[in-house]
């Protein structure tokens, strides 16, 4: 009878690996799809590489699939980072350091304590509200982005970096708000929150201070919170007060569905007669416009060249200004792909 009942739990543990094993081949397997009828590229199939299997997050070092279905050229889905990419089209991080849909560097100061159209199309409103520090002697001020302003249809949902008088990584420091109404995400990687019409997605790729945050059809936003360290204030001689570490947003967007007159310090980038005017060769090129970017409040479309609401016919063939938008200059090889900055 010993004999048996071991027999019975060796293949019991044999039976338990290879459902595991089974199990881990099936989560591997790549996604594949076609793209939807009102894109560029529909038809065609997209099958997403090995090494990220589907679009949705593995965790906070994981990779995730990246395509666009509405680039001129329709190529198969890449991988990325769940995080911001810093040095990618779509990007603002730093101080706020921009890189626009054409590639190119540029910076935009902004004012602390103000608020700026970031993108703003007939459907879509993306403001920032600056914070920033002026040391004693210099001319103007460090701005980063502290929030983010969303608003589409009758909706307004917001993101902040609270305050934090010294860093702490074990704390997190998102706060969120829906149509007025503060929000909880529940914190650990992989947590969702969805709004009433499920048009809205908030994912955590990180235990905190990590989400991606989905709009339907409309747009990716890809959020990481940061503080200003000790070792930027050194190099940047920020001067920063014992107080405050500036907590703030480094955020990359993925466009879906931009009109060509899409506007905003960055949206403009994505316009098909876009030139910028970003000197090429400058360390720091910096680009103005504060007054016609600015708005009220986080979530108005105010500003002078504001968009949202507007009845302007919508994009119905992207054309190349949305080509930009999921380009990787440093995680896209063989696709053809110059970048400049």
């Amino acid at each position: 009878m010993m004999m048996k009942s071991n027999v019975i739990t060796h293949s019991s543990k044999y039976l338990i690996i290879l459902l595991v094993i089974v199990s881990g081949a099936i989560e591997a397997t790549s996604l594949t799809f076609q793209c939807e009828p009102q894109s560029r590229c529909y038809g065609f199939n997209m099958t997403c590489p090995d090494e990220c299997p589907t679009p949705h997050s593995a965790g906070p070092t994981g990779k995730v699939c990246t395509y666009n279905c509405d680039i001129r050229f329709c190529w198969q889905p890449w991988c990325t980072s769940a995080k911001p990419n810093c040095d990618s089209p779509g990007s603002a991080c730093q101080d706020p350091r921009f890189i626009g849909a054409d590639g190119i560097v540029f910076y935009f100061h902004g004012k602390s304590n103000e608020h700026f159209s970031l993108v703003s199309d007939s459907s879509l409103q993306i403001n920032g509200r600056f914070i920033g520090h002026r040391p004693a002697g210099r001319r103007r001020e460090f701005t980063w982005i502290q929030a983010l302003g969303v608003l589409f249809k009758s909706h307004k949902f917001t993101l902040e970096a609270t305050k934090a008088a010294t860093w702490n990584s074990e704390v997190d420091h998102l706060k969120f708000s829906y149509n007025g109404e503060n929000i909880i995400v529940p914190e650990g990687a992989l947590s969702r929150w969805y709004s009433p019409e499920k048009d809205v997605k908030v994912e955590r790729i990180a235990e905190k201070n990590t989400v991606i945050v989905s709009l339907k059809g409309s747009v990716e936003i890809m959020v990481n919170v940061v503080p200003v360290t000790k070792e930027d204030d050194r190099i940047h001689k920020y001067s920063l007060p014992a107080n405050d570490c500036f907590a703030h947003l480094e955020v990359q967007f993925k466009f879906f569905s931009l009109s060509p007159m899409v506007d905003g310090v960055l949206g403009r980038t994505y316009r098909p007669d876009f030139d910028n005017p970003a000197k090429p060769g400058v360390a720091m090129p910096v680009l103005g416009g504060d007054d016609k970017y600015r708005t009220t409040s986080l979530v108005s479309a105010d500003c002078s060249t504001c968009l949202f609401g507007s009845k302007s016919n919508h994009y119905q063939e992207t054309p190349s200004a949305t080509e930009y938008a999921a380009l990787n200059c440093a995680a896209s090889p063989g696709h053809g792909i110059v970048c400049k900055r």
